[in-house]
């Protein structure tokens, strides 16, 4: 019995030997995902980036950073949302100063409740509450009319009129550290 137990266990191990990508294999398997990305080819770069996925822990923080990034864009343009909110949240929270992934949160989590009639509704605000913090670094770091009337118009929607009197002070905090590139060096 002990040698079958023995014998599971070997073809196991083995079989996950065989399965485990080296850095290196990880790394060109990125360099590729870059590549079909490049040629706007969204269905390879999506199918690499699954077989990134699981082995993310071994490319270096930056590419690492750089690889959550884009797929994170790819799941916005494809429409989905809560792909895009997942990996968004993991580069934001890797770099807190990168204002583009706080922009496309920001807008995401807006995305299915704005330009509609306003429903004071326990959904509506929690989108805004997560949404805010997102926006005002974004208007921050890249001001922008349209980013400021949102954010405007979702504190007078909360009936937050506090928080619209001590925004400006909040945006001038935010602009200190801002970064709109992401390097994979």
């Amino acid at each position: 019995m002990t040698r079958k137990v023995l014998v599971v266990l070997l073809l196991l191990f083995s079989g996950a030997v065989t399965q485990a990508q080296t850095a290196e294999q990880v790394y060109d398997s990125y360099l590729d995902f870059n590549v079909a990305k490049l040629n706007d080819d969204a269905a390879q770069s999506i199918a690499l980036a699954q077989k990134i996925l699981p082995d993310t822990a071994k490319l270096t923080p930056k590419v690492r950073v750089a690889f959550y990034n884009s797929l994170a864009k790819l799941y916005e343009d494809d429409n989905q949302s809560i792909n895009a909110i997942k990996y968004y949240k993991i580069v934001v929270a890797a770099q807190p100063d990168y204002y583009v992934a706080h922009r496309a949160l920001g807008y995401l989590y807006i995305k299915d409740i704005s330009g509609k009639p306003v429903v004071m509704n326990l959904n509506y605000i929690e989108k805004a509450r997560l949404a805010l913090p997102h926006l005002e670094k974004a208007q921050a770091c890249d001001p922008d009319e349209n980013t400021l009337k949102i954010i405007k118009v979702l504190y007078t929607n909360l009936n937050n009129e506090a928080a619209l009197g001590t925004l400006p002070a909040r945006l001038a905090k935010l602009s200190k550290n801002c970064i709109d590139l992401l390097s994979d060096q």
